[in-house]
């Protein structure tokens, strides 16, 4: 199914240079809810086009979910393809890829507070300061520098030898005065970005289409590539888990482990301690940051669904992982324990993509 997306990437761009979000707003609603200091939120993407994004809030302590939390909130939808959420100082930043917008919410009311529009098609927020943050682009050869404080655009940085309509920024870590970040679509590239001079610096090549990045206790960075798909212009080749170092002004990889020529392995995370890294490849993988070989067993097997997003609780270990269905009906969360076993299982909104965690 993800190749099948991945093939339609061509379409999705012509569709959005021409896609215009009108805001759907309804009935307001008396919503008022204890929340939790440790809550979990999860953006559930919805159908391209279909403008069905919402946003779920899930307690870990009682055990309670409480599902299209923004539309209740702000008796207005969520817009088109909720792609990801980063919480800074009480307000939580919810970036809607096809919608161009970020919205600003409180993380205790999910109340709206502000919103940035005017982005191509946003993907993920890195903040630097109060006043200044990075939002990557799809199909666009620049991340957008934004002011947060006033919720606008201020600049941009320039991708080189990238055009607009291959052009991808995902997701981004910082070390130092240094923002790293992975080029995926149709490309094979970490950038090393000088947050001073906004320029980018220097770049690493990896496999075709690093779809992930994280930097774990050691100070190295983890991507892990898909490998394109039959048929792609950018080329089909194995897939591999990547360990970058990044100290003493290095930026090499140190570590290939090369997967199955037609594996799909995605969405690289840590644990709280950051010195267990976990991934999707059918099953749900575990593996030492020192280790020098993946594992031959998974985590949790695979069990006939589909694993679409994947988060580990930074306090207590505990798994949880996101399936996707069918791409059509609601989606559903398994929560597991550090040693995999199964605490709860819980409903929440179409295509449950990524999590962010209160």
């Amino acid at each position: 199914m993800r190749t099948t997306i991945i093939k339609l990437l061509p379409l999705y761009l012509m569709l959005l240079v021409s896609s215009c979000m009108e805001w759907d707003y309804g009935l307001e609603e008396d919503f008022d809810i204890s929340v939790s200091a440790d809550g979990l939120f999860i953006c559930n993407e919805g159908n391209f086009q279909y403008g069905n994004a919402t946003l779920s809030y899930y307690d870990p302590v009682t055990k309670r979910v409480y599902n299209e939390v923004f539309y209740r909130a702000n008796a207005m939808k969520l817009g088109d393809v909720a792609q990801s959420m980063t919480i800074r100082d009480g307000i939580g930043w919810v970036v809607v890829n096809n919608s161009h917008v970020i919205f600003a919410i409180d993380t205790n009311t999910f109340k709206e507070v502000g919103r940035i529009t005017g982005l191509t098609s946003p993907r993920y927020i890195h903040f630097l300061s109060d006043e200044k943050a990075y939002v990557t682009q799809i199909w666009d050869n620049r991340i957008f520098i934004v002011n947060p404080r006033r919720y606008e655009i201020t600049g941009y940085i320039d991708i080189p030898d990238m055009t607009m309509e291959s052009g991808s920024t995902e997701q981004m870590v910082q070390y130092g005065k240094y923002v790293y970040v992975n080029c995926w679509s149709y490309q094979n590239r970490i950038l090393k970005i000088d947050t001073e001079t906004d320029q980018v610096v220097d770049k690493l090549e990896v496999g075709i289409q690093p779809t992930s990045l994280v930097m774990d206790c050691n100070n190295k960075l983890w991507t892990v590539t898909d490998g394109g798909y039959e048929g792609s212009p950018y080329g089909h080749e194995t897939p591999s888990l990547y360990r970058i170092n990044i100290d003493d002004g290095k930026f090499e990889v140190e570590k290939q482990f090369r997967f199955d020529f037609g594996d799909w392995p995605s969405e690289v995370q840590l644990n709280g301690t950051k010195d267990k890294i976990y991934w999707l490849n059918d099953d749900v993988w575990e593996m030492d940051v020192t280790a020098d070989r993946v594992p031959v067993r998974p985590f949790l097997p695979y069990n006939g669904t589909l694993y679409y997003g994947l988060t580990i609780c930074p306090r207590t270990g505990e798994v949880y992982v996101a399936d996707a269905i069918d791409y059509t009906q609601q989606g559903k969360v398994y929560r597991y324990s550090s040693q995999g076993e199964l605490i709860d299982e819980f409903y929440v909104g179409i295509i449950p993509g990524s999590f962010c965690w209160k």
